[in-house]
């Protein structure tokens, strides 16, 4: 639905949508989503329907991550801004920064765990473990640009893991930055075994920084690989978590069958009793009614046969009183 400016009315922008579904409790966020694609579709909004309703319920770890997000704007920016400082630092492998900015990781990852204590302000404890799945997530925005996409829209469905390369670990591994050696005085005699010794030492370095070439993109395919396994298993999480869902509201629906149909088994029960006593009124009732119309029969039989004989009495006094009058 358009309004005369031609922008959506409220409530009906997608990404509107998707942030209010993403700040609802996990256990609120399915039934919501339903509501929301089921108005879209009757506004015949298919294509928004069918994004509402691809949107995965977050763990409690996630829900936990996007409410750090959103009720905590300015830490939120400083951290998203430390996190590229921390990549860059990286990338460019410079030790001094790295061991500065990690510092800085630490403190303030362990600041923003703590504050997931908002979610028992909202009424949804975490346990320890739910607790360290928030701590790895926020690792992976510092390390990982995507991750830090993802959290920094305020929509993280599961647990973000940080690339194993990028860690505490990455400062130590970072060389030091040292000035390549002067070129030593090689005496003329020896210009032949020094061009021969700096060939063999061009060649050693060349097939080292081969390897370390395979070592990276092995790593890169790998850390590929890992973020496929880990986004195929947060979207079978939350398909474990809305089939337990539907579960359980299946099992209270049973439930309230079976006591339906409890309470009719026991109006049906008494309705049978109450019929057959009724079956047997009925048959003392018929009995009744048989044995009257017996002796209403036989009442009648001799009611007759009383008037039968009034009546040959009656006459038999007319003829006598007749006989009498003649005489």
């Amino acid at each position: 639905m358009r309004r005369e400016d031609g922008r959506s009315a409220p409530g009906d922008d997608v990404e509107a949508v998707l942030d209010e579904l993403y700040a609802l409790p996990p256990s609120d966020f399915v039934a919501r989503r339903e509501e929301r694609a089921a108005r879209a579709r009757t506004r015949r909004r298919a294509q928004d329907a069918r994004r509402i309703h691809a949107a995965r319920r977050p763990t409690l770890a996630g829900w936990a991550a996007n409410l750090l997000r959103r009720s905590r704007p300015d830490e939120a920016r400083r951290f998203l801004e430390l996190g590229r400082a921390l990549r860059e630092a990286y990338a460019t492998l410079d030790p001094g920064g790295l061991k500065e900015l990690s510092a800085q990781r630490r403190r303030i990852v362990s600041e923003m765990s703590r504050q997931a204590a908002l979610a028992r302000e909202a009424g949804h404890p975490l346990s320890d473990v739910v607790l360290r799945d928030v701590e790895t997530t926020l690792r992976a925005v510092l390390a990982d640009p995507e991750a830090a996409a993802v959290w920094e829209a305020g929509r993280v469905e599961g647990v973000l893991t940080p690339p194993s390369e990028f860690g505490a670990e990455a400062v130590a591994a970072a060389p030091a930055r040292r000035e390549p050696p002067a070129p030593a005085r090689t005496p003329r005699g020896d210009t032949a075994a020094a061009r021969r010794k700096d060939t063999a030492a061009r060649r050693k370095d060349a097939a080292a920084e081969r390897r370390r070439a395979e070592l990276r993109e092995r790593a890169a395919r790998a850390r590929e690989e890992r973020r496929a396994a880990e986004a195929r298993l947060g979207e079978r999480r939350a398909a474990r978590e809305e089939a337990a869902a539907a579960l359980a509201e299946a099992g209270e629906r049973e439930r309230e069958a079976g006591e339906r149909v409890a309470a009719l088994e026991e109006q049906l029960d008494r309705a049978r009793t109450e019929r057959e006593r009724a079956r047997s009124g009925l048959g003392e009732a018929r009995e009744r009614d048989r044995t009257a119309a017996q002796d209403l029969a036989g009442a009648e039989r001799e009611a007759a046969a009383a008037a039968r004989r009034a009546d040959k009495a009656e006459q038999a006094e007319h003829a006598e009183q007749a006989k009498r009058g003649g005489a």
